[in-house]
């Protein structure tokens, strides 16, 4: 599926995405002024109506999507489609790790070819993108074949408890998914592959005592718990790229209390389905080695890993083509992260890591290099306009 529809040439498509820059910039000003911190959805409906309303002069309808808890996902589709036409997802999220009130210490700057601020890389430089992206299709009145629909949503910081749904019911009838997730590294790396993320929970339940009257009556939670800390950690894997670690832990009453209660909280990164389901096993099979004490587990997989499948190697050996045509030398990479991504390719041939160039995700010095980053909105352009893929097999 690399090539495209005849007449389009796209040395043209990246002279009209550079020629949109002060729309990118203004655009990208303007969501990054709208603060949207992920816990606050009042906060978010800024940035939401910053977007709806760019989608909706490109000739999209634009729809809310409340969550209970969450901030209103934005879905938007073209308001003229044709009947039958396949359809390709275009993801991203709009709220940001940045609490309001972080632009009085981290204000937007445009310092030469760079931007600053909270979320201009993680990503509202993504979202700048696809406004710009689309608004190059329709100012060279070109249609994809594939319908881009468009999918943000308002919790993705916070593992997209209320809008996985609708990843994966869309996911489920998508030709393919580009996501607009930062690139990987300054390099511009695709993200090809990110490993998946899992959240436990491992609670002991053991028996007060007085720790000096009576100390051989109790069942020491904390003790047991020292045991567990170190069954998991043994779980490493770093050859494989399975890590597992205990972030925090707390549990007992006083000093002088033989621990009823202790828990701790682990992470675990994989980067195979497999190595997800053994570790997982492994958790699940704790058994207390300390008498009187029992353990509870919960938790689980959060986001599967995106892996190399045959469907995902195959659209983004799309990207490297269409890449080389406008002297884009595209690589792919892992990231440790999760996204959106890892759950659309469960379902559909997926490419991640198609947002800005730059660095600092989550970090005080968080920027784009806009020049780098409009010649990916140039290739997201050309992605649109590639023809269905001829299978979704994995």
């Amino acid at each position: 599926m690399s090539g495209l529809p005849p007449g389009v040439d796209p040395v043209r498509v990246l002279h009209e995405v550079r020629w949109r820059r002060d729309q990118f910039v203004s655009l990208l000003e303007t969501l990054c002024r709208a603060e949207s911190p992920s816990l606050d959805p009042v906060a978010q409906q800024a940035v939401h109506t910053v977007l709806a309303a760019n989608l909706e002069a490109l000739g999209y309808v634009v729809r809310g999507l409340p969550g209970p808890r969450s901030g209103v996902h934005l879905y938007a589709r073209p308001r003229r489609r044709r009947r039958g036409a396949p359809m390709q997802l275009l993801m991203g999220h709009y709220d940001t790790v940045w609490p309001a009130g972080t632009l009085a210490t981290m204000p937007f700057a445009i310092e030469g070819d760079r931007a600053r601020g909270p979320g201009v890389y993680d990503m509202k430089g993504g979202l700048a993108q696809v406004v710009v992206a689309l608004a190059t299709l329709r100012g060279l009145g070109l249609e994809p074949a594939v319908t881009p629909v468009v999918l943000v949503n308002a919790d993705e910081e916070v593992g997209s408890r209320e809008s996985g749904r609708h990843v994966r019911r869309l996911a489920r009838i998508a030709d393919r998914a580009l996501v607009l997730e930062p690139s990987l590294g300054i390099e511009g790396r695709l993200k090809t592959a990110r490993k998946g993320v899992a959240r436990y929970t491992v609670t002991v339940k053991g028996r007060a005592a007085h720790a000096g009257l009576d100390p051989t009556a109790g069942a020491s939670a904390i003790l047991e718990l020292s045991h567990v800390i170190q069954a998991l950690f043994a779980l490493n894997d770093p050859a494989q790229g399975v890590t597992v670690n205990v972030g925090t832990i707390d549990g007992g009453l006083r000093p002088n209390v033989v621990a009823p209660e202790s828990r701790a909280v682990v992470d675990v990164r994989t980067r195979s389905s497999a190595d997800a389901e053994r570790v997982d096993a492994a958790i699940r099979a704790l058994g207390p080695v300390t008498a009187g004490t029992a353990l509870r587990v919960e938790g689980g997989v959060g986001r599967p890993p995106l892996e190399p499948t045959p469907r995902n190697s195959a659209l983004f050996e799309t990207a490297r083509a269409l890449g080389s045509r406008v002297d884009l030398a595209l690589e792919g990479g892992l990231a440790g992260g999760g996204s959106d991504g890892s759950t659309a390719s469960q379902y559909t041939a997926t490419l991640d890591g198609l947002g800005p160039v730059g660095d600092g995700a989550h970090a005080a010095h968080e920027y784009l290099e806009i020049g780098p980053t409009l010649d990916r909105a140039a290739l997201l352009a050309l992605l649109l306009l590639a023809p269905p893929s001829q299978a979704r097999s994995r």
